[in-house]
């Protein structure tokens, strides 16, 4: 009989309780999960799994190895995809209310390494739409985005770069990635990234964003193919200003595309 414990799959020989099982694997958890319900102490000792289900053992505090944690992060995931995008490098120009969302769900995602760039500091006004905490303000976005992705998942590669991102270093910094995620506030430096980074490497996707702002209905915001290598996301029409601020919930729509659109192109599929 096979069940699936901790999201590995292993045989029973002999019919046994869960708390047998605890016993065996795992006698210092202090949570227990079958098949998706919290177990008592009581129920633990009453129930025999059977085929197929599902076991979980939890110590409090206890930081999984990397192969645990992937195992049970990836067991809601899609079959067969994760092989692509554990090798896969993501870059992400900008690490604001676009860049901050849209790394996070690719480091839950299983993306394997992202390279990180921005020269600018947390500030109060950024917790209204970033992932960013109150106890960051005035440390470096890319730094404090690294920890905080290292609390979801220790074990992505994280390259941050703290700098002002130019024509000439664009390239340098982005050199390794698979696609780019353009993350940029203003529209010269977005042309800017665009301009630099398609000039060295036009076979590499560029994500762009444009149209965020306010609280206009969420299904004005798509994915567009504009060139070749090139995507944007938005409204394309609703930007920044008095009366039509930057909110978390229209931003992290846009992100939560970019994230999306970067795993297709990682897997392959056509937008």
């Amino acid at each position: 009989m096979k069940i699936r414990l901790n999201e590995r799959e292993i045989d029973l020989v002999d019919q046994v309780n869960i708390l047998d099982l605890k016993k065996k694997y795992k006698p210092e958890a202090d949570v227990v999960i079958y098949n998706g319900a919290i177990l008592s102490k009581a129920q633990i000792k009453q129930i025999k799994p059977s085929s197929g289900d599902r076991v979980v053992f939890i110590k409090k505090g206890e930081i999984p190895s990397q192969k645990e944690l992937e195992s049970l992060m990836l067991a809601r995931h899609t079959p067969g995809v994760h092989e692509k995008l554990k090798k896969a490098t993501v870059g992400i120009a900008g690490v604001g209310g676009l860049g901050s969302h849209a790394a996070m769900a690719l480091v839950r995602t299983g993306v394997g390494k992202l390279i990180i760039a921005d020269f600018d500091i947390v500030e109060p006004s950024n917790l209204n739409r970033q992932v960013f905490n109150i106890n960051q303000i005035g440390e470096a976005k890319v730094k404090a985005l690294k920890k905080n992705i290292e609390k979801v998942n220790p074990y992505v590669k994280v390259k941050a770069h703290k700098v002002k991102l130019t024509e000439k270093n664009v390239p340098q910094v982005f050199e390794e990635v698979d696609v780019l995620v353009e993350a940029f506030d203003l529209p010269k430096e977005k042309i800017m990234l665009v301009n630099s980074f398609s000039k060295k490497y036009p076979e590499k996707p560029i994500i762009m964003a444009s149209g965020l702002a306010g609280y206009t209905p969420s299904n004005w915001v798509k994915t567009r193919k504009i060139a070749k290598s090139l995507f944007i996301v938005g409204d394309m029409k609703t930007g920044a200003g008095i009366g039509c601020g930057l909110m978390a919930p229209r931003v992290g729509i846009a992100a939560h595309h970019q994230a999306n659109l970067v795993l297709r192109l990682i897997l392959g599929e056509e937008n």
